[in-house]
């Protein structure tokens, strides 16, 4: 094979992809991350981290302590018809944007060795069993090779179809939409705003901005033809919504929006990949818990290559790790968002959690880790 070679190559550079690229680089070992954008950027994302990550963000000072983050201890939750409920949760967390902390940690990365290539796309992955190593081809049409590969690409990607992942052959009848808002609203809660098709999540970030971040249905939106009219003829019909969009200051000039988000499961090593963050399992956005995933999972790879003494130990003893981490979290957030996104079994869901907060409890303690 031709092409440069690298020690361990990361795809993607969200928070699972920087995460491991940091841990690994710190011990030592020669890490190149691929990111077709360029930092800093936004993404498509609830921007409520658990505090399960905070201590360990810390002890590897990677917390952005500059910053004065909102700290949220309170959920919020509307049916259809806009009725609220309210309950505390234990653990809490705080707001950050995904412009402001995947930056930071590119910063971080970077001061601790990592290499990299922005602006350029893997399109193509393959493993060489005879010469034990992978062969990247990039949208610059040049060729690098990788003795180990950790695959933190995002929901969904070109490369899932090159690699001819199972959950690809599913159309996706999701679309998620996200915005920053000015808002005279509390700081210390993250709410979830049902709407009939879909809901929609909202909390505090830097800076005295809210993150407005929801999950709707693509057949909605190819009903009434532009973003703005299906929130018009569908958000809006929950009351608390119409408020939040009648009277908020939207800062984007238009939303970020990503399609085909799909929650199937998928497996955390492909093709002798480590699967990392949404590229391994998409937990449903009404957990609150997808960037908290991200990061721990980008440790656990860390953590196998690390450990590993060579490739079976390093697949299976990562496999292993993320099932215990993750796999009952993500099967309890697909089943419980049919509890979500329309009218009766919405209003359900609000009268459990107002009459039996045992119920909601539950919810979020099986759809949380715990602080590692």
């Amino acid at each position: 094979m031709n092409g440069t070679e690298n020690g361990i190559v990361v795809i993607g550079g969200g928070l699972a992809g920087l995460i491991s690229a940091i841990l690994l680089a710190k011990e030592g070992k020669e890490v190149l991350l691929i990111e077709k954008k360029t930092y800093p950027f936004h993404r498509v994302c609830g921007e409520y981290i658990s505090n399960e990550v905070l201590g360990f963000l810390k002890r590897e000072e990677l917390f952005p302590e500059f910053l004065e983050l909102p700290q949220i201890f309170r959920f919020e939750f509307s049916d259809t018809s806009g009725r609220t409920s309210h309950i505390p949760l234990d653990l809490g967390g705080f707001g950050i944007s995904r412009f402001v902390l995947d930056d930071w940690l590119y910063q971080k990365a970077k001061q601790v060795g990592v290499q990299f290539h922005l602006g350029i796309q893997v399109t193509a992955i393959d493993f060489d069993e005879k010469a034990d190593k992978f062969s990247l081809g990039l949208s610059d049409s040049s060729r690098i090779q990788a003795r180990l590969v950790i695959g933190a690409f995002g929901k969904r990607s070109k490369l899932d179809k090159f690699l001819d992942r199972s959950f690809m052959q599913k159309r996706s009848p999701y679309i998620g939409v996200k915005y920053h808002i000015n808002a005279d609203l509390v700081r210390d809660t993250v709410a979830l705003h049902n709407f009939e098709g879909g809901y929609c999540g909202l909390n505090a970030i830097e800076e005295d901005k809210f993150n407005l971040c929801y999950l709707g249905s693509r057949e909605q939106l190819r009903a009434f033809g532009t973003i703005e009219e299906m929130e018009r003829e569908v958000l809006w019909k929950n009351p608390v919504l119409k408020l939040i969009f009648e009277e908020s200051e939207f800062l984007f000039e238009k939303p970020e929006v990503i399609n085909e988000i799909n929650f199937e499961p998928k497996k955390p090593v492909e093709n002798h990949i480590l699967m990392a963050g949404d590229s391994a399992g998409l937990i449903t956005p009404l957990c609150g818990n997808g960037m908290a995933m991200a990061i721990h999972s980008g440790k656990l790879a860390a953590d196998a290559i690390i450990k590993g003494n060579n490739r079976s130990e390093i697949e299976s003893g990562y496999a292993a790790s993320w099932n215990a981490a993750f796999r009952q979290r993500l099967w309890v957030g697909r089943n419980v968002q049919r509890l979500f996104g329309a009218k009766g079994a919405s209003t359900l869901t609000g009268i459990l959690i107002r009459r039996i907060p045992f119920f909601a409890n539950q919810i979020i303690k099986n759809t949380h880790g715990k602080p590692f």
